[in-house]
């Protein structure tokens, strides 16, 4: 999931791709008090000539000092995969085939999705040693980026000449969802968990379909479960004992229509997020603890039209599989299908399995159609349906009015939530495990869930 490293050989910026350093316009401008005498007496204009000819000359000695085209060498590294909101950096290495010690100026054209400014680098090159910067990224976009060329500013140590450079290092690389956020919740809920869950699959051996152990029949084992073959071989009767089984199909179901374009700002990030990013994240999160649980994991992430459809699966090929199909889900300006989500669904997974449906609901009167698709999907699945909440929208609600407006608002919003928990209730009340949470907490509520799910064999 890291990006691979690019090179390339720096090549002359322009027609010239040289130019004057700081350093050769203080020496000419020195040449300038010969400037003054040379009113009363013409040789010293004669000198003043000479000296700038000599600080020509010494230009040219210099550039030709400084690196030519394919004698400089760009390598873009990165030390982590790309992901929202986490911090990386990316390292530059500058290598020269000249002896001479180089200063350089370098700028690597970075999208602001990236980073907020394009990164300006100052790097050495001794002797002919690699030359290495880094500069930090904390993407706030998910999807395919691309980076353009780094810009290189080369000069000598004395500094009258520079050499202006490019290396074309266009690249394209994917942002992904907050992996290290699907790290952290993976490894603390599951620590949390795993000796609790440990005692409820033995507390409840023998009441499910998966194979466990063999043990000499006891009075009221069922008949059905005795294994007649290892019966004839011990010469007793042998019955089979079962657990419940950890591999089942867990089905992650993202919305990406108009409600999950809604921006949150929460303190410490670069730039607001989509709701839909917090729902990518968390999905992704969901999806590596079901699969070190041994559950099979399938993606049907929608708008107005299927945006992407992933088959139920385990390994490390799939959960290659669900971040890239995750970190390429768009939201768009439109009402999604949940329809079509749902009949998605329907056809692609005839078994029963976990639907975990990641969504919003319109503040409308009539009952959304999303509640609706949710109520199909109730008779053949068990359905975890996850509604965003609206922080502003809770705020206004529990604040204390002080003028006839605020109290309209207030009035306004505390109408807008009930009607969200009445429809939330009304699902409820027809098999579907409902969650209603602010987007910075989706991941760990969505796992606590999932987890209790898993504990109380519910599927």
């Amino acid at each position: 999931m890291v990006p691979a490293a690019v090179s390339a050989a720096a090549e002359p910026k322009g027609r010239i791709g040289a130019a004057f350093g700081p350093r050769f316009f203080l020496f000419f401008l020195a040449g300038l008090v010969w400037l003054g005498p040379a009113w009363w007496d013409a040789r010293f204009a004669a000198a003043m000539i000479l000296w700038d000819l000599f600080a020509l000359g010494f230009w040219a000695g210099d550039l030709a000092r400084l690196p030519r085209r394919g004698e400089v060498h760009v390598t873009r590294s990165w030390n982590a995969p790309p992901a929202l909101s986490v911090v990386s950096r990316v390292e530059l290495e500058i290598t020269s085939n000249r002896e001479t010690p180089l200063r350089m100026e370098v700028s690597d054209a970075v999208p602001g999705a990236l980073r907020a400014t394009p990164p300006v680098l100052g790097v050495s090159c001794l002797r002919g040693l690699p030359g290495r910067a880094t500069y930090e990224i904390e993407p706030v976009e998910r999807g395919d980026l691309k980076l353009g060329a780094v810009h290189l500013r080369v000069q000598s140590r004395l500094g009258f000449a520079e050499r202006w450079l490019v290396a074309s290092l266009t690249q394209t690389v994917r942002v992904f969802p907050n992996l290290k956020e699907a790290q952290r919740h993976t490894l603390y809920l599951l620590k949390s968990r795993q000796a609790e869950m440990e005692k409820r699959r033995a507390r409840l051996r023998g009441y499910g379909r998966e194979f466990d152990s063999l043990r000499e029949y006891r009075e009221g084992d069922d008949p059905r479960d005795i294994c007649w073959t290892a019966s004839a071989r011990r010469g007793t009767l042998v019955t089979k004992l079962h657990e419940i089984e950890r591999s089942q199909a867990v089905w992650l179901v993202v919305d990406a229509g108009r409600l999950l374009r809604a921006r949150v700002h929460l303190a410490g990030m670069r730039a607001p997020l989509e709701k839909l990013d917090f729902a990518a994240s968390a999905a992704l999160t969901l999806a590596y603890v079901a699969q070190y649980s041994g559950d099979r994991v399938g993606l049907v992430a929608y708008a107005r039209r299927l945006q992407s459809r992933v088959n139920a699966a385990r390994g490390p090929r799939q959960n290659r599989t669900l971040a890239d199909a995750l970190a390429l889900v768009r939201s768009e300006p439109y009402e999604a299908d949940h329809g079509l989500a749902c009949e998605t669904l329907l056809s692609s997974q005839k078994r029963r399995s976990l639907v975990v449906w990641i969504t919003d609901l319109a503040e409308t009167a009539a009952t959304p159609d999303v509640i609706e698709s949710a109520l199909r999907l109730v008779r053949r699945h068990l359905v975890l349906f996850v509604v965003l909440g609206q922080p502003d929208v809770a705020r206004l609600a529990a604040a204390t009015p002080e003028s006839p407006t605020e109290m309209y608002r207030a009035m306004a919003a505390q109408e807008m939530m009930q009607r969200r928990d009445l429809l939330l209730r009304t699902l409820h009340s027809q098999g579907a495990l409902t969650v209603q949470v602010d987007p910075e907490n989706l991941a760990p509520a969505l796992l606590d869930r999932y987890l209790e799910i898993k504990e109380r064999s519910m599927l």
